[in-house]
């Protein structure tokens, strides 16, 4: 008994000196993007700047606020990733429900059709011509056309179809019809796999980079994404034409875009991270 505690001593140490190994790695790019955004030019583009930050100046946020650019494209995100994720996830709950009713007629053929989509695409070029052609080149063009993701709803599918069916049987003995039986049972009962559903379809909206970039042509609709990238392929341009001399170097302001755009996400995902593992176990228990 002693040397199996012992061993099991071991190994958790052994365990969380990785963790932590892991987390210091993860953080790193994070402080290390933050320090250049508020370091003096001399001091990043001398290699000073390996962690801390020095000569800190808040010229590159300052630059950020007043940038009207940058909160319109701002906005534009948040649109996208509020908007976005509702739609999403009133089409993937209602899908999920259904597919995992035995009385709904060809179940095992929808079923099929939903996982076929995950094994075979048509490629990015008769993507790209279908969305042109379906004229989804503006604000809900892109919520609605990327709406929804099979392996999610296969994610809420399975969490419904663990929840115990006597539940059920009992609601419909008291005249619940399928409504109720939806709202009322199953939602409450899969708060962890929704969160967790969420979470995935809200980071993929507040990321999206590649579709809006081929297919926004407006400048106004554009996501933050897309203006960072745009902003770092002319940043050297306009920082050296700027009639003012900056106390800061081209790529700070990069990073404070950068930094501002992660600041919701860092915020938000302490919170329902808690979901993640039991809302994915759960969700896949089942087939």
């Amino acid at each position: 008994m002693g040397l199996l505690n012992k061993s099991e001593k071991i190994f958790k140490v052994c365990s969380y000196l990785l963790v932590i190994v892991f987390a210091l790695v993860t953080l790193y790019p994070i402080v290390y993007a933050f320090s250049v955004s508020i370091s003096g030019k001399l001091a990043y583009e001398s290699g000073l700047i390996t962690l801390l930050p020095k000569d800190i100046t808040l010229q590159a946020y300052e630059m950020v606020i007043e940038s009207k650019g940058f909160w319109i494209a701002y906005a534009n995100t948040l649109f996208y990733t509020v908007i976005g994720t509702a739609w999403s996830m009133g089409i993937s709950l209602t899908g999920a429900y259904a597919l995992q009713k035995k009385k709904l007629k060809f179940r095992r053929q929808w079923n099929f059709l939903l996982v076929f989509t995950m094994w075979f695409s048509a490629g990015m070029i008769p993507l790209y011509l279908n969305y042109k052609s379906m004229h989804v080149d503006n604000r809900w063009g892109m919520v609605v056309a990327f709406g929804v993701q099979a392996y999610n709803i296969i994610l809420l599918r399975n969490y419904f179809s663990s929840i115990p069916k006597e539940l059920e049987e009992a609601a419909i003995v008291d005249g619940a019809n399928e409504f109720q039986l939806f709202y009322k049972i199953y939602v409450p009962m899969s708060t962890a796999s929704i969160a967790t559903v969420t979470l995935f379809y809200a980071i993929s909206r507040w990321n999206g980079y590649y579709w809006s970039r081929m297919l926004l042509t407006d400048p106004y609709q554009q996501p933050l994404q897309v203006y960072l990238r745009q902003l770092i392929e002319n940043y050297q341009k306009l920082y050296d034409e700027s009639p003012v001399v900056l106390s800061y170097s081209a790529d700070s302001l990069a990073y404070a875009i950068i930094i501002c755009s992660i600041i919701p996400v860092l915020a938000i995902y302490p919170y329902i991270q808690k979901y993640f593992a039991k809302g994915v176990n759960m969700g896949g228990v089942k087939g």
